[in-house]
């Protein structure tokens, strides 16, 4: 390498071969190259003359080729925002997006002292509900062993201690317990749609992604499992496709729920979709 590559020319560098690939090229850059030399970017940006050095060059190149081949920016960095809290994320589990800040938006309108999240992943919605209800219990579960070790992990770093992790397929580690609350998003994009190959999604869990039944499948285990699992007035909010809101809705009604609504996303698209569990009483 040049001894003479400053901090800036080494960051215009990453803009430029990230430019091709990444609609987020100057961000992407940034944070990669705060992560090959440990300078914030108020520290770099008071000193953009300072040479780069040659271990973090070769550190950020070592990124910068990766990021180019189309690795996600959290895999690399091994963590993401979500809400107001970051969380360590690996290609076990699925990187946080701001739509599923929706969900726990809509969970959080109704206090509730015993919650359960199916398909928890990193974690971040169970951490982001008990960070908000400190005193309720949360449990939450995944099928996926190795994602139950980056929300234990998660659940260290934030210091919660209110929540249990359960290894199993959605509700078979719970037992006949009954919550308040029920949240999940579970996969709901189809076998034949395309956004699983496509961007940053290549690199995550298929599982997590992709469901049966036009991506339907997992939102209907979830919805007809709820009323065993829900007390009187509990509620149950999963997130969904922009297309499917209709469908879950349909379902929330065939499974006997009452007060169905749905919450939309920043972009306008439905995106979260619940009811309120009554015991079925309107045959």
């Amino acid at each position: 390498m040049t001894p003479a590559i400053s901090l800036a020319e080494a960051q215009q560098r990453g803009r430029q071969l990230l430019g091709a690939v990444s609609d987020s090229a100057a961000v992407d850059a940034d944070w990669l190259l705060a992560a090959a030399t440990g300078q914030s970017a108020a520290k770099r940006r008071a000193r953009p003359e300072q040479p780069i050095t040659e271990a973090a060059w070769r550190r950020y190149q070592g990124l910068l080729q990766r990021r180019y081949r189309g690795e996600p920016v959290a895999y690399l960095l091994g963590r993401c925002g979500f809400m107001d809290f970051e969380v360590v994320v690996t290609p076990a589990v699925l990187i946080p997006r701001p739509e599923t800040e929706h969900l726990v938006e809509a969970a959080l309108e109704q206090p509730a002292a015993r919650v359960l999240e199916l398909g928890t992943g990193s974690g971040c919605i169970a951490m982001a509900l008990a960070r908000a209800w400190p005193h309720a219990r949360i449990d939450a579960t995944d099928r996926s062993a190795e994602a139950l070790t980056v929300a234990t992990q998660n659940a260290a770093l934030l210091g919660v201690e209110t929540l249990q992790l359960r290894l199993g397929d959605w509700y078979a580690p719970i037992g006949s317990a009954r919550y308040d609350l029920i949240v999940a998003n579970p996969p709901y994009i189809g076998p034949s749609e395309p956004e699983p190959d496509q961007g940053d999604a290549r690199f995550e869990p298929r599982a997590a992604l992709r469901a049966d039944a036009d991506g339907l499948a997992a939102l209907q285990t979830i919805i007809d499992g709820a009323p065993a699992h829900l007390e009187h007035a509990g509620r149950l909010w999963v997130e969904h496709g922009h297309t499917q809101g209709a469908a879950v809705r349909a379902r929330l009604a065939a499974a006997r729920f009452e007060a169905i609504e749905t919450r939309h996303d920043l972009a306008g698209h439905e995106r979260v979709s619940g009811g309120q569990w009554n015991g079925g009483r309107h045959e």
